[in-house]
């Protein structure tokens, strides 16, 4: 168990996305975020308290977590002063990075002298089996995006909370480190063997009821060069009955591609459906999520609107306006 509330460590993050990890905590677990502690030139802000160690520590933080999600994963050099002192006043460090905080000599060992845990949740909890494409009972939904990080998990976790509060049997389950850490289970999908991808996603989503729900959380994108394969381990494990299209407006290029454009929204929906169907074939596209974060209300407005005159779907974003209608979508298949 990683033990609550949290200090989100978003070290010398660029920019607000290189902190998504920290900020999918503080807005979907506020309970657990108890303070964000910074280095000098960090470009995220997630508008909670800025606390040295020791104040969140006398604040009753019981666990420092890297709240960065960087290229390759890394645990920078940078902050190694920073954790090993969060060690020696008493914190756990949790972390997600592919870069194992057991695998640092010099955080394992003070760990050891200090009677402190280091939670690795990206390390597979189970041996999975091979996926085996047998039909399962319930209903999935996935998102899939023009890129990566842009929301994919914001959506599942929103429909989600739409469908539970109008009482529908409904769960979110998580396939990545921020998903793992604000729900405390679920499978880090990109750290597990290939050929065992696709298998853990139909473990992560066993039978259930006909009229239950699981809305898998989505990762990278069957365009991006970097992280397709987890996408389609995704489709094909995940036999989803639904499809929601996620996408990002104002993308001038693939995240950390700058040579490649993202698709269009016709062109994902073209692309990803006959990928579906083959493992499920009564999947369909029944809606569209778009992060309008960068965009003011009327430029929100009208760019929801004009994706909906455009792709006939229901298309909201999530975060700013709820959603209902991709619940209503869901519940009209």
């Amino acid at each position: 168990m990683i033990h609550m509330p949290y200090l989100l460590f978003l070290g010398d993050a660029p920019d607000q996305l290189a902190a998504k990890v920290a900020q999918g905590i503080a807005d979907w677990r506020p309970e657990a975020a108890l303070g964000q502690l910074r280095l000098p030139g960090c470009g995220a802000d997630l508008g909670l308290p800025d606390m040295s160690l020791a104040e969140a520590r006398e604040a009753g933080a019981k666990t420092l977590v890297i709240g960065v999600a960087n290229r390759g994963g890394v645990i920078s050099k940078s902050w190694k002063a920073v954790l090993l002192e969060a060690l020696a006043l008493g914190y756990d460090l949790a972390s997600g990075l592919h870069n194992l905080l057991r695998d640092e000599p010099d955080l394992a060992a003070a760990a050891k002298a200090e009677g402190r845990i280091l939670h690795d949740v990206r390390v597979p909890p189970v041996h999975y089996p091979i996926a085996n494409g047998v039909r399962r009972t319930g209903k999935r939904c996935l998102a899939v995006g023009t890129d990566c990080s842009l929301g994919k998990m914001y959506t599942a976790l929103a429909m989600d909370d739409a469908m539970q509060k109008r009482g529908l049997k409904s769960a979110f389950r998580a396939t990545g480190q921020t998903g793992i850490l604000i729900t405390g289970e679920g499978v880090p999908l990109d750290a597990v063997v290939a050929d065992f991808m696709a298998g853990a996603v139909e473990w992560l989503t066993p039978d259930n009821d006909p009229d239950h729900w699981d809305h898998i959380e989505g990762q990278g994108s069957l365009f991006h060069i970097s992280y397709s394969g987890v996408t389609m381990a995704l489709i094909h494990g995940g036999q989803p009955d639904a499809l929601i299209l996620a996408h990002e407006p104002t993308r001038t290029h693939m995240r950390g591609l700058p040579d490649y454009q993202l698709p269009s929204l016709e062109t994902l929906r073209d692309t990803a459906l006959p990928l579906a169907r083959v493992a499920n074939p009564a999947c369909a596209v029944v809606g569209i999520s778009v992060n309008t974060k960068a965009l003011d209300d009327d430029a929100a407005a009208m760019c929801l609107a004009e994706i909906e005159d455009r792709m006939g779907l229901p298309t909201i974003d999530p975060v700013r306006q709820g959603a209902g209608r991709l619940v209503d979508a869901l519940l009209a298949l």
